[in-house]
């Protein structure tokens, strides 16, 4: 396949992939909530040389087939032909922190709003939201409070990373999202007492009063698209990069209706004709959505038709002493 290509420019894109392949596994590892010592032991070999597959290091074929079933995905997923499926929030989440340390620019609609774009104040609803979804069932509830801040902690590098690399994000929004959220509030389950729903409504009017100042403010690197139509649920995200754009499609939900990081499929892939049809679904939806003072009185109507009083100031004291430990579009 690399026939034509000369020895150089074989090299690079060598090792290019084989670094790849390591972020994978190392995404699918973290997701499995295994560490590299439980891999290697399993494998039989060090836990040195399991760092070294993850840095980018040439592996045997046959070290990448054991390493695929120990991990539950398969080797094609972790060589990233054609497409690569996480199963786990953990692992999704992960592959796009490492996915935007390569990419320029962010083009996402992931209802209601990009973590990305949320308050200071959003991880600790965040983990409230969470820890309330998880069913009455589980067996080792210990060990999905440890996913939750997982997750969050991976969350809160993200956002911490584009903040220090300037990546540009433009993000869609829908007001059909916004107005649900504002009249569900961050809640992870529907049994609340009236007090707290009240609450909880009042922080998510907080985060829509902050992207209002994000649109009114326009700081550099960050564009907001209204839409006043619904959109599939699923979430896609396309990662735009010089060399190449990743799309990321994802089941999992942060917010907007109740929640969602323990089930479904997400899945990460560059290949050509998917990646074409969601940047021309993105171009499409950009020249169709409100921008700057349009779209800020559509936010403002929709709070104001939400009803909702001015936040307690002990929702926002409650939130911060509960949170977790914190470890331009281009035109066309």
């Amino acid at each position: 396949m690399l026939s034509h290509l000369n020895y150089e420019t074989r090299g690079r894109i060598a090792v290019r992939e084989f670094s790849e392949i390591g972020r994978r596994l190392k995404a699918h590892r973290i997701g499995q909530g295994q560490t590299a010592d439980e891999i290697a032991e399993k494998l039989g070999i060090s836990r040195a040389a399991v760092y070294r597959i993850e840095s980018g290091e040439v592996v045997k074929i046959e070290t990448l087939e054991r390493l695929a079933a120990e991990l539950r995905t398969s080797l094609a997923s972790l060589l990233g032909v054609r497409i690569e499926y996480h199963p786990s929030a953990i692992s999704y989440f992960e592959r796009m922190r490492q996915i935007e340390e390569a990419s320029d620019q962010v083009v996402a609609h992931f209802p209601p709003i990009s973590y990305l774009l949320t308050s200071q104040d959003y991880p600790a609803h965040l983990r409230k939201m969470l820890t309330e979804s998880l069913p009455p069932y589980l067996s080792d509830r210990a060990k999905a409070m440890r996913e939750i801040d997982a997750v969050i902690a991976i969350l809160d590098e993200r956002k911490r990373s584009r903040k220090l690399r300037g990546l540009s994000v433009v993000n869609f929004v829908t007001i059909p999202e916004i107005e649900r959220w504002l009249k569900l509030g961050v809640v992870g389950r529907f049994d609340l007492a009236n007090d707290e729903v009240a609450i909880r409504r009042a922080a998510a009017q907080a985060e829509v009063e902050n992207l209002v100042s994000l649109v009114e403010g326009e700081p550099m690197g960050i564009q907001i698209a209204l839409l006043e139509e619904t959109l599939p649920n699923i979430t896609f995200q396309l990662f735009r990069g010089k060399d190449q754009t990743c799309l990321g499609l994802s089941p999992f939900r942060l917010g907007g209706e109740l929640p969602n990081i323990r089930l479904g499929l997400a899945m990460v892939t560059s290949d050509e004709p998917a990646v074409r049809l969601y940047e021309e679904l993105a171009d499409d939806l950009w020249r169709r959505a409100h921008k700057g003072r349009d779209a800020v009185k559509l936010l403002r109507a929709a709070i104001e038709r939400s009803g909702i009083r001015r936040a307690p100031r002990r929702a926002a004291a409650q939130s911060r002493s509960q949170a977790p430990g914190r470890s331009r579009r281009r035109e066309h």
